[in-house]
């Protein structure tokens, strides 16, 4: 008797496609490169941008709002200096002239007051007062022979006289500066060429 045998036949082995020459062939089953997949992943979608730019602008805007309230803050304050730099401008002034106040009302409820002592009463609260004028540079004009100025003396009228045309040949009433700007003009006479009689 003869054994018999399954004869199976053999697994056909894959054959390789021929490749170009000087060229390799790749696996079928490497991985992608992973300088690839990370470049990839290393970009941001257009959804992080937009996200970015709107906390970016966010921010801006919040910042925008700050300095905006700050300037506002800034500008209330200057007003609220400069109304009470108006309101109490002549503060201090007031308070040196409280002082003559005094004197005047001292010199008037003065029992049997001479002239003399009225007088001298009256030259010193003239002299105190004009101690708070120096300090508060508030000066006289007082401009007796000197050439017109119409930019601090106000002519009343004119008068012959042998003094040069346009001197101030009597003052009136004295005038003011303040910080060497007019308060007051001085009210003064001014000399003309006298006319000749024929």
């Amino acid at each position: 008797m003869h054994e018999t045998r399954d004869l199976k036949p053999a697994p056909e082995e894959k054959l390789e496609e021929p490749t170009a020459p000087g060229e390799a062939q790749a696996p079928a089953d490497t991985p992608q490169p992973a300088a690839e997949t990370s470049a990839e992943s290393a970009e941001p979608t257009q959804e992080e941008r937009l996200r970015k730019a709107e906390a970016s602008a966010q921010e801006h805007h919040d910042a925008w709002l700050r300095a905006k309230a700050e300037a506002d803050n800034v500008r209330k304050r200057a007003q609220t200096e400069i109304a009470n730099a108006h309101k109490y401008a002549v503060d201090s002034f007031a308070g040196e002239l409280l002082a003559v106040m005094d004197s005047l009302e001292a010199a008037l409820a003065a029992d049997n007051a001479t002239v003399e002592s009225m007088k001298s009463g009256v030259e010193l609260t003239l002299k105190q007062l004009k101690t708070v004028f120096e300090r508060f540079n508030l000066g006289e004009i007082n401009p007796a022979g000197q050439k017109f100025d119409p930019h601090r003396h106000q002519a009343i009228n004119t008068v012959e006289s042998d003094a040069e045309p346009n001197t101030v040949v009597q003052v009136l009433q004295k005038g003011y500066l303040l910080h060497q700007r007019v308060i007051r003009p001085a009210l003064v006479t001014v000399s003309k060429l006298k006319t000749i009689e024929k």
